[in-house]
């Protein structure tokens, strides 16, 4: 019984090292106007949504998919912005030149980090 509790709980490490070694860094900006969407026009996709920065656009490729994103740290002098909660984002948008990896709704933002801070280092994955 011990050993397998044992072999369950080395598993269970593994796995969340495996997780976090599969997060991308990137930083993270936010919006407050959600429509139009370069993705879906005019249809409202709630707030809980990102737009793609330029080198993740892929011709709207990522249109529709999901990712986990989590604060990771400043990028600038506001100390401490990170909630050290995760949110799950839709990609619906396009921000050309946005100055992050991920511009998040300002909803989404300030479930992961202090919207003071405005720009913030962060893990995220599919």
């Amino acid at each position: 019984m011990a050993k397998q509790m044992s072999l369950i709980i080395i598993f269970g490490i593994v796995a969340s090292l495996l997780s976090m070694a599969l997060a991308t860094p990137g930083t993270a900006t936010f919006y407050t106007s959600y429509v139009p969407s370069a993705c879906y026009g005019n249809k409202d996709n709630g707030v809980m949504i990102a737009a793609a920065s330029d080198p993740l656009w892929a011709n709207g490729a990522i249109c529709g998919k999901v990712f986990n994103v989590t604060c990771t740290g400043p990028t600038n002098p506001v100390p401490h912005p990170c909630t050290g909660k995760s949110v799950v984002v839709k990609i619906v948008d396009h921000c050309p030149g946005c100055g992050g990896t991920l511009d998040l709704s300002k909803e989404a933002f300030a479930t992961i980090a202090n919207p003071v801070a405005g720009i913030i280092k962060i893990d995220y994955r599919q």
